[in-house]
């Protein structure tokens, strides 16, 4: 297991990470979710232990990395491999870069090249095992680079939107690929993405970043805002967009707006209730995410998504294009 305690982390003076605990546990499938700038990429090289955190702990099965010596067959980085967003490969010929882990690692030739034979077919790159890096497109790098990272059966692998250069087509290959290499062998996937198909799809454990905080809910529904000093009773009112969005919080200032999908009670029209925040829109997309569960988009001035059953789909005729209302109670609202 890979673990962060009481994990701060700094760029320029600023925190740009703080987590009291994360955890990587064997045969964990993660989806680590949120906006650019949340502090995704940062905790996939802290937990790849690329970077050290300017506080806090980071632990390999319950002991401090900084104890583990750093070679050998026990190093810490022979368990954990991490693929960026824009991998680099080394110059040289796809082979090569499939085949360079385990060279360095002392495997013999001959397993070497029986290795990078299984991983290339399994990735169904082996028509271009003669070509050379600098002829791929993005596509292709960022394919080889998950292939040859696992080509060295890491423990922990990292991917960091790991589909982001490819089309649906090739994202649907590489993470087909991928559930076949956790079949013939278990290992952890920490993946980060701002595709939220992609998590949901993929992650049995999904895992919401918001400026560098976990977040309490997946980032469909999270909104930056400044909190008014004066509050009406026990609200306040923050304005997202063109919405004005009542919220319980004694907070005041920048905070951020956390509107839980599974608060959110979808009609076709305005019915009486207590909820504070009622909004009418056009239903813009229904994905189907979950088994019985149905995300619910709808522009009622900003996008807002709310989950609701299959049934209620059907019961309510929505479909894009159709209205909707959207209601929550200000009580709902999480402010952090």
């Amino acid at each position: 297991m890979l673990e962060l305690r009481g994990v701060r982390h700094r760029y320029n003076g600023r925190v740009v990470l703080e987590l009291d605990t994360f955890s990587v546990t064997a045969g964990a499938q993660i989806a680590i979710v949120g906006h650019n700038g949340s502090g995704k990429s940062t905790l996939l090289r802290i937990l790849a232990l690329l970077e050290r955190p300017s506080e806090g702990e980071v632990l390999l099965d319950g002991r401090p990395v900084s104890d583990l010596r750093p070679q050998g067959p026990w190093a810490p980085r022979r368990h954990v491999t991490l693929v960026e967003q824009q991998p680099v490969l080394f110059r040289g010929k796809v082979s090569d870069n499939l085949g360079y882990g385990l060279r360095v690692r002392g495997v013999r030739r001959s397993a070497v090249n029986q290795r990078v034979a299984e991983v290339a077919e399994r990735f169904a790159l082996t028509r271009l095992l003669g070509r050379h890096s600098h002829e791929l497109s993005d596509g292709e790098v960022q394919r080889v680079a998950v292939a040859r990272a696992l080509a060295v059966e890491p423990d922990i692998l990292l991917l960091d939107e790991p589909a982001s250069a490819a089309d649906r087509a090739a994202a649907h290959a590489l993470y087909h690929a991928l559930a076949e290499e956790r079949q013939r062998r278990s290992f952890a996937i920490c993946l980060a993405s701002h595709q939220l198909e992609d998590a949901y799809r993929w992650g049995d454990d999904i895992r919401a970043l918001a400026e560098g905080r976990l977040s309490p809910v997946t980032p469909e529904n999270l909104f930056r805002v400044e909190l008014p000093e004066a509050a009406v009773g026990a609200l306040k009112h923050a304005r997202v967009g063109p919405l004005t969005i009542a919220v319980v919080t004694e907070r005041s200032g920048p905070a951020i707006l956390a509107i839980p999908a599974t608060d959110i009670v979808v009609s076709k029209e305005r019915v009486p209730s207590s909820a504070r925040n009622v909004f009418a829109g056009r239903v813009t997309r229904l994905a189907r995410e979950r088994p019985g569960a149905v995300h619910v988009t709808a522009d009622v001035g900003v996008d807002l998504v709310a989950v609701v059953s299959e049934e209620a789909v059907s019961d309510l005729g929505l479909s894009p294009g159709g209205g909707a209302v959207f209601a929550f109670k200000a009580s709902a609202v999480r402010v952090f």
